[in-house]
C-alpha cells in the first residue's frame, strides 16, 4: 500500500504576508497621493476616501486571520478588524461634522490600531521573523495619533497630515515585506 503525501500549503504565511504587505504599501501611497492632491477641504470626495483607508485596513486585517491560521491566529487581528469597523462607522458620523472630528476620529483610531500592530508584531517576531519594520510601525502609529489629535484644536489641522501618515505607514509595508523575503530566503529568523 503506497501513501501519499499531503501538500504544503502553496502560500506558507510569509508568502501571504508578503503579498499582504506589497499590496498595502502600494494602496498606502497611491491613497496619500489621490489624497493630497484632491483634498485640500473636507468633501465627499475627501469622506469617500477618509472611509477607504480603514475599510482597507479591515479586509487587509481579515486577509492577515485567514493567512495566519496555519500558525496560530491572534486575537489582536480579531480586535484590529473590530477598530477598522468602529473607524469606518465613526469617520463617516466626523466627516459630517468638520476637520476637528476627523483628526480626532483617525487620531484615536490610529493610536489603538498601532498597540494592536504592536502586539501581533511582538507575536510574530520570534515565529516569522522580518516584524522590526512593523514594531516599529506600531509605535509611530500611536505617536502620529497623538499628533492627530492634539493638531485638531489648532490653526494648522489638516487633511494633508494624514497623507504623510499614510505613506510612511506604507514604507514600513514594504520594508517588512522585504525583511519576510529575506528571512525566508536565508532561512534565518
Amino acid at each position: 500500500m503506497t501513501t501519499v503525501d499531503t501538500p504544503r500549503p502553496t502560500r506558507p504565511v510569509e508568502a501571504s504576508l508578503r503579498s499582504l504587505y506589497l499590496a498595502r504599501f502600494a494602496f498606502a501611497v497611491v491613497w496619500a497621493l489621490v489624497l493630497a492632491l484632491t483634498a485640500s477641504r473636507l468633501g465627499p470626495w475627501a469622506g469617500a476616501l477618509l472611509l477607504l483607508y480603514p475599510l482597507v485596513d479591515l479586509v487587509a486585517a481579515v486577509v492577515d486571520h485567514r493567512a495566519s491560521r496555519a500558525t496560530r491566529p491572534t486575537r489582536a487581528l480579531v480586535v484590529n478588524m473590530a477598530l477598522s469597523l468602529l473607524a469606518v462607522l465613526a469617520l463617516a458620523y466626523a466627516v459630517t461634522s468638520g476637520l476637528r472630528a476627523v483628526l480626532v476620529v483617525w487620531g484615536a483610531w490610529a493610536i489603538t490600531a498601532g498597540v494592536v500592530q504592536l502586539v501581533v508584531a511582538l507575536g510574530r517576531r520570534t515565529s516569522l521573523g522580518g516584524q522590526w519594520p512593523m514594531i516599529l510601525s506600531g509605535g509611530i502609529s500611536v505617536l502620529a495619533g497623538a499628533a492627530f489629535v492634539a493638531q485638531s484644536g489648532t490653526s494648522a489641522a489638516s487633511l494633508t497630515s494624514l497623507a504623510g501618515y499614510a505613506t510612511l505607514g506604507g514604507i514600513f509595508f514594504l520594508v517588512s515585506a522585504l525583511r519576510l523575503h529575506r528571512v525566508r530566503g536565508n532561512g534565518s529568523r
